[in-house]
């Protein structure tokens, strides 16, 4: 049946997942310890306005709240950071904890929570990629997208924006569309005239941030719209960029024509992301929460169409009222908005995946069919192919001596991050003029390579760790050198043990395209299960999101190393940062072509014409080569043509998503003006919502779904069942037709356990497809899939259970990653070798290679082991 899914056309598929999840044991890391009577920003959640107060009124109710708890007027005035005053009710402000604590109980108050620093963020070849994927040669917007009958605009949450970019011409573009009620606000390097048809607003949040760090650096970061970071640029031009002719990464790699997947979508740019104070500011920004609400507020209020959001927690998510990205996006989808998501860089390890709210499309990362080969000749003759993007060489013509860093190491290096070239590890005596072998864990991967040229290496081999498998994100390094899989690494280890003069070549890299397999999903990718909601399936879809090509900051080089003086206009990242702006696109064709459906019908036309195979035909595989999954890739890889007719959608409304919060937030409502309904328990999962999860499945379980013809006129659809071993799967009932477009149809999907399940999860699917009969002016061959999977709960448990012990002995276990036998297999080959050779740095790179803090993924890895539980503590990342 998969490959009937690639033939036809207009095929849908909706993936189905069971769970049996009990609570999860979280580690959260603090950065900071504040006093009970210390003041820090709040957000305080009211609900939704109803439009009857003025600006004035509102903010005299918030104040009148803040007095309430605060000893005079003029100290309740002071404390206000944001009074949000557009759609969102509510306000930030400086208050103690038992303050907060106090407004919580307070009537008609929703929420009170933290701003913290908590949230992070998260082409040319992308693009076409895509299409050739669903026939077309060439990629050319006019190709697929119809005359549009909406101009719309796309609203970016990000770092800022670089204007000057050539990708953000508005050469030929009109003035900006009447229901544009945005502004261009000035600041550093940034007035009214950086804005233009194309970036018709821009805007910046910066009170939160600077509440806890103090005031902005302003020597490393513009107080404006302006970009200094990159990685606003990178996911503005990605999803709304212009057609660049002759664009390339540094080095020339990757060299075409660069353009958005919606090249004539105008652009407002919403600044919320800040550099984190102290050495490197760039590396890593940071997200507040009531910065991003503030932000939010103002996109709905200026018209925007879609919001693009390339941010997620850091940590544990948040569940939905306090957490700023859901409140923000619960606002914007009530008015139509679509509002898209990256899934977070925590793969491959599972329930992992961050912004779960069903009213966003969260977005997993993909590959593409282009990579940058640069191999590797070991002295005995054996190649290991590699990938890089660095423009710097070696003499193709000679050998040079090579080196394991673990080899190398200055004396007092722990033992296990001695294979890593973090900061000031290597030896110069050791290094001087070799290669050094550098494992990919703790650190970031650039700043490897800068230490390497520190201690006067002639070039880098950076090694994968098993999750890593044959993902390699390529970087820009300051030296000569290449990145290799996790087999290679292995060889290469081998190697270096058993010769006693080791040697390598590595050859120049060239950019190689229509690679194979493609898509894979990428290691780094989050994973489920929904840890706040187990009965809605995250993430949602997959996109390109690994080496992707796409603007840059004028201001940042394309490591964003501090010593890293180089500067480039179009630069190589990865993360699902680069996926998220990939679906935004999408939905902006479908709102273009598309403007009378709802947000709710857009996320369902992307994620039921997703689909679960790649070019070759074959089930999508993730970056170990293991078929990837629904908790893996959602529905599937996105297919933007196919979306533009889906056949049939999937609806919801403000009040269904309401419902579904009452049922997963203890029957607290969202909204004040909304009682939950006393008994909840149908609601988990009675979401009208493209996918099914269920998170118990003790008893029969029958769910109801409501779909809605949008083809062109009438249709039959007949139901086929393929089930999973233990699962019984009836749907009721088994024809559905359709007279005229827009008609509703209900059927139940009634799921049974058949005894005690022996495996962590099984798949089935059942089909509705009008191949069988086609009436009136139907296209033929609309299909509908779902996926069935089953969490084995005792095994869960036994799983936690380990999980327990083991960091009550001090030490921390990161599981499952890709499966318990197999990686238990794989990594007993790793630590024969690096046994053998007494490094115990491998064995730490290997046991669980997390990307961290950035959902952009390009920069931080972090590897943990027996005995890092305080380096783990004293950094920036979290091990879930």
């Amino acid at each position: 049946m998969s490959k009937f899914v690639q033939r036809k056309k207009n095929n849908m598929k909706f993936p189905l997942l069971l769970l049996l999840l009990p609570p999860l044991f979280l580690l959260i890391l603090s950065c900071s310890a504040l006093s009970d009577q210390q003041r820090k920003v709040y957000v305080v959640y009211l609900g939704e306005h109803k439009g009857l107060k003025t600006s004035e009124e509102i903010l005299d109710d918030h104040h009148s709240l803040l007095l309430s708890v605060k000893n005079s007027k003029e100290e309740a005035l002071d404390s206000v950071v944001y009074s949000y005053k557009h759609t969102i009710n509510g306000f930030a402000a400086l208050l103690t904890e038992e303050e907060a604590r106090k407004l919580s109980k307070m009537e008609g108050v929703v929420s009170a929570f933290p701003s913290e620093g908590r949230l992070s963020p998260h082409t040319t070849r992308s693009w076409q990629f895509i299409m050739q994927e669903e026939g077309f040669k060439i990629f050319d917007s006019t190709d697929w997208v119809q005359k549009p009958k909406k101009d719309v605009i796309i609203g970016m949450l990000d770092s800022g924006i670089w204007p000057e970019s050539e990708s953000f011409s508005d050469r030929g573009m009109s003035r900006s569309p009447k229901h544009w009620r945005g502004i261009c606000q000035e600041g550093d390097a940034f007035n009214s005239s950086h804005c233009n048809m194309k970036v018709i607003g821009a805007r910046f949040y910066v009170k939160a941030y600077e509440a806890y760090h103090g005031a902005l650096n302003r020597s490393t970061a513009f107080r404006s719209p302006r970009d200094n970071d990159g990685h606003g640029t990178h996911t503005a031009s990605t999803v709304a960029g212009r057609a660049v002719a002759g664009v390339s990464a540094l080095g020339g790699f990757a060299r075409g024509t660069a353009s958005g997947g919606a090249p004539f979508a105008r652009l407002a740019v919403y600044k919320v992301c800040w550099p984190i104070p102290g050495p490197n500011p760039n590396l890593e920004n940071t997200c507040f929460d009531a910065d991003m609400l503030a932000a939010f507020d103002d996109a709905v209020a200026d018209g925007v169409d879609v919001v693009s959001v390339s941010i997620g927690a850091v940590g544990a998510p948040a569940h939905f009222a306090n957490d700023g990205i859901a409140i923000g996006a619960l606002h914007a989808a009530r008015r139509g908005i679509v509002v898209s998501c990256s899934a977070g860089n925590s793969g491959p390890m599972l329930s992992t995946v961050t912004n779960l709210a069903p009213w966003m499309i969260t977005v997993a990362a993909s590959s593409i069919d282009r990579a940058f080969d640069s191999p590797v000749l070991l002295g005995n003759g054996v190649s290991i192919m590699g990938q890089t993007v660095t423009p710097y060489t070696l003499k193709s013509s000679v050998s040079y001596p090579l080196i394991f860093a673990g080899d190398a190491v200055v004396p007092g290096t722990p033992a296990n991050v001695s294979g890593q070239c973090l900061p000031n590890s290597l030896d110069a005596k050791k290094v001087k003029g070799k290669i050094v072998t550098c494992l990919r864990g703790a650190g970031l991967r650039v700043a490897k390579g800068l230490e390497v040229k520190r201690a006067g290496g002639a070039a880098i081999i950076l090694g994968n760790s098993v999750p890593n498998g044959n993902e390699i994100p390529v970087d820009a390094h300051v030296l000569a050198g290449t990145a290799i899989s996790s087999d290679g690494a292995i060889a290469l280890l081998e190697y270096i043990n058993s010769s006693s003069n080791p040697t390598a070549k590595i050859a120049p890299a060239r950019t190689v395209l229509q690679v194979s397999p493609a898509p894979v999903i990428a290691g780094f990718s989050s994973r489920g299960p929904n840890r706040i909601a187990p009965n809605l399936l995250k993430p949602d879809v997959a996109a390109p999101g690994l080496n992707i090509l796409a603007a840059w900051s004028g201001s940042s080089s394309p490591t964003k190393l501090e010593d890293d003086r180089r500067r480039v206009k179009y630069n190589i990242y990865s993360g699902t940062s680069m996926a998220c702006p990939h679906v935004s696109a999408v939905a902006a064709l479908l709102k273009s072509i598309h403007p009378k459906w709802s947000e709710a019908a857009i996320r369902s036309a992307i994620m039921t014409t997703a689909t679960s195979e790649d070019s070759l035909g074959n089930p999508l595989t993730d970056a170990s080569g293991q078929i990837a999954g629904p908790l893996v890739y959602g529905s599937g890889h996105i297919r933007p043509e196919h979306a533009l007719d889906p056949g049939l959608v999937y609806d919801a409304s403000y009040e269904d998503y309401l419902l579904f919060a009452c049922a997963n937030a203890g029957a607290a409502s969202l909204d004040p003006a909304f009682r939950c309904p006393t008994n909840t328990n149908e609601y988990p999962f009675a979401l009208n919502y493209p996918s099914i999860a269920v998170g118990t499945l003790y008893a029969p379980v029958t769910i109801k779904r409501t779909v809605t013809n949008v083809g062109n006129g009438s249709a039959l659809y007949r139901v086929s069942v393929v089930e999973p071993k233990d699962v019984a799967v009836e749907v009721v009932p088994t024809v559905l037709k359709f007279k005229k477009i827009r008609q509703k149809k209900r059927f139940t999907v009634t799921l049974s356990a058949r005894g005690r399940f022996n495996v962590d999860y099984e798949e089935g699917s059942y089909t509705c497809d009008t191949s069988c009969r086609v009436i009136a002016n139907l296209k033929p061959a609309k299909l509908w899939i779902f996926s069935l999977l089953q969490y084995f709960l005792e095994d869960f448990y036994s799983k936690l259970l380990r999980f327990r012990d083991r960091e009550a002995s001090g030490s921390l276990l990161a599981l499952p990653c890709n499966g318990v036998e197999q990686t238990a297999t794989t990594q007993s080959k790793l630590e024969r070798v690096a046994r053998t050779n007494h490094h115990p740095s491998f064995l730490s790179a290997i046991n669980c290679g997390v990307e961290y803090l950035y959902t952009d993924g390009s920069l931080g890895d972090a590897s943990f082991s027996s005995g890092q539980k305080q380096t783990i503590k004293s950094s920036t990342c979290s091990c879930l």
